[in-house]
């Protein structure tokens, strides 16, 4: 039986992340299971395509295009989508890394035919070289990684998270593509979500549907200096509560937040007793965790509540992501 082909999709936006960008490349390049190939998608900066294009002109695997869409990363990835050629899209952020053997995780676990996604861990590196003593691993999904509440080895999951994951070509085929105006844009504020939204309208479109997460398939994201701060924390807490609300006025609140509701009843008090703990026996930063972990909360219950007021009134507004271009591998390149 054939391997399915694997194309990858870097999205990138800012010439301040040049060597990252790179970096992201040469560690696709070096995988054990060769991409088919990689497209780097460049969010509405001429800079930066030019710039990219003349580093990448003799490489033939390597594609670099525009956004062919607004602004913002689900019409980055979408228009990454729509130029590929391979049955499986994986998805690398712009300031991580891959382990070698990362590809070949993914295509492993696509054997079943009904595996529509597979997604991967994402570990931290921190800019000051070691994790901040009050910022709790449950709380590392803040900085782009894999946090501590998540299942280990091979496990069905209801949405993988979209700096370290894969899809069937299908998949998109099935519910269309990322939804535009739920995740990032550029420096605006640090929305997410729009993977998980995919994920649970991918689950409704084909019932039989299986996501995964396989926790081998190993990646290292760069967590710059600002967002080791508790500043850069309570913000992405709060945006995460409007990202939520979105995902919920969209698919609904039973499985937009299905995963939560564990969350918040099962995972974070154990990490609070963790901390508490740690601080009885004077250990360094068990009281910080325990008040960054009701601060995340209480941020996250405050951006929902006023996320779902302005999704009612209309104030926000967002829609499936369209592929530009033809279904099935048939887009091109710039």
């Amino acid at each position: 039986m054939n391997e399915p082909a694997v194309s990858v999709v870097i999205c990138v936006y800012t010439e301040d992340r040049w060597e990252d960008i790179l970096a992201a490349v040469a560690s696709v390049r070096a995988q054990s299971r060769p991409a088919l190939e990689t497209l780097l998608v460049v969010d509405h900066n001429q800079g930066l395509l030019e710039r990219l294009t003349r580093e990448y002109k003799e490489v033939a695997e390597v594609r670099v295009l525009a956004n062919a869409g607004p602004r913002g990363l689900s019409a980055g990835r979408n228009t990454g989508i729509a130029a590929s050629h391979g049955e499986i899209i994986a998805f690398l952020d712009d300031d991580a890394v891959a382990e070698r053997d990362w590809l070949a995780y993914f295509a492993e676990g696509y054997t079943d035919p009904r595996v529509m996604a597979v997604g991967g861990r994402t570990v931290p590196i921190w800019a000051s070289g070691r994790r901040p003593a009050w910022f709790p691993e449950e709380f590392d999904w803040v900085v782009g990684c894999a946090y501590k509440g998540l299942p280990g080895g091979v496990a069905r999951v209801r949405n993988v998270l979209g700096g370290n994951a894969s899809f069937r070509r299908t998949a998109f085929d099935a519910a269309g593509g990322f939804a535009t105006g739920i995740g990032r844009d550029g420096d605006k504020r640090p929305l997410g979500c729009e993977e998980t939204e995919l994920c649970i309208r991918l689950s409704r479109a084909r019932p039989d549907a299986i996501l995964l997460l396989d926790d081998r398939a190993v990646i290292h994201h760069r967590v710059p200096g600002v967002r080791e701060r508790f500043g850069y924390f309570r913000t992405r807490t709060y945006a995460e509560g409007l990202s939520k609300a979105l995902v919920a006025r969209s698919v609904g609140a039973g499985k937009g937040l299905e995963s939560e509701r564990r969350y918040t009843t099962r995972v974070l008090p154990a990490g609070v007793a963790r901390g508490a703990r740690d601080a009885l026996l004077g250990r360094a930063g068990g009281a910080g965790r325990v008040g960054a972990i009701v601060a995340g909360v209480a941020a996250a219950a405050g951006g929902y509540v006023v996320g779902s007021v302005r999704a009612r009134r209309g104030d926000v507004t967002f829609s499936v992501g369209e592929i530009p271009g033809a279904k099935g591998g048939e887009g091109g390149s710039s």
